[in-house]
């Protein structure tokens, strides 16, 4: 028998959760194989704004809350809200009272496909939030949905336990099986990252890996250079 809410389901630790807080959502995305992020329109409210924890899914109907409410109830602290709201915009999800009940709760914050309201309280709460942005519009609250089921935000398939990383770039969700194998190359590559910035600075300006490139696209014949 199936049931429209998940209630138990395996997260990624806390400690993979703190090592992987410690990389840009950037880092994680590429060491990803590029893989992860959520489309772009799902942004932080504040650019300062960041998170990182385990998903707990909520598939709602656009405009209406009645799920997330129920979320809530059921997260756990450190969970991060991941909802797909479908994109909408002509109504806010959530707002102050919601998120102040989220913090309250210890949840590491909320991933939205759709709008929130009370955005200047959210700023000066510092509560992470990140949205396809606002609408001073109040939802209602009358339509089932599902929570811990996989959903599909942004482009991405999302399942309760995965990690998802945000900050001021965008949001990555990660397969909770895959991180503590991704850490490693993240470290690796804040080093390599960090090695080529230190040879930009000394002048060393031209990218080893470009003119190959351009001669594999056909851009330069074999042998010509720019």
């Amino acid at each position: 028998m199936t049931t429209d809410i998940v209630r138990d389901f395996p997260r990624v630790s806390a400690d993979l959760v703190h090592q992987a807080s410690q990389y840009q959502a950037a880092i994680l995305a590429d060491v990803n194989g590029r893989r992860g992020a959520l489309h772009g329109r799902i942004a932080a409210l504040r650019p300062r704004m960041k998170l990182a924890g385990p998903a707990l899914t909520v598939d709602v109907r656009p405009g209406d809350n009645l799920m997330i409410h129920a979320a809530i109830s059921l997260a756990k602290p450190g969970d991060v809200l991941v909802i797909d709201g479908k994109g909408d915009q002509t109504a806010a999800l959530m707002g102050t009272i919601m998120m102040t009940a989220c913090r309250k709760l210890g949840l590491a914050g909320v991933v939205i496909d759709g709008a929130v309201r009370d955005s200047l309280e959210i700023d000066e709460m510092d509560y992470p939030v990140f949205s396809v942005g606002t609408n001073p519009n109040g939802p209602t609250k009358n339509v089932a949905g599902r929570i811990g089921h996989p959903v599909c935000i942004g482009g991405v398939t999302v399942r309760s336990g995965d990690l998802v990383v945000a900050d001021a770039d965008g949001v990555v969700a990660i397969e909770r099986e895959r991180v503590e194998g991704l850490l490693p190359l993240a470290r690796k590559k804040v080093e390599d990252e960090a090695a080529r910035i230190a040879q930009i600075g000394q002048g060393n300006t031209a990218a080893a890996w470009l003119l190959p490139a351009l001669r594999a696209a056909g851009v330069l014949k074999e042998g010509e250079t720019l």
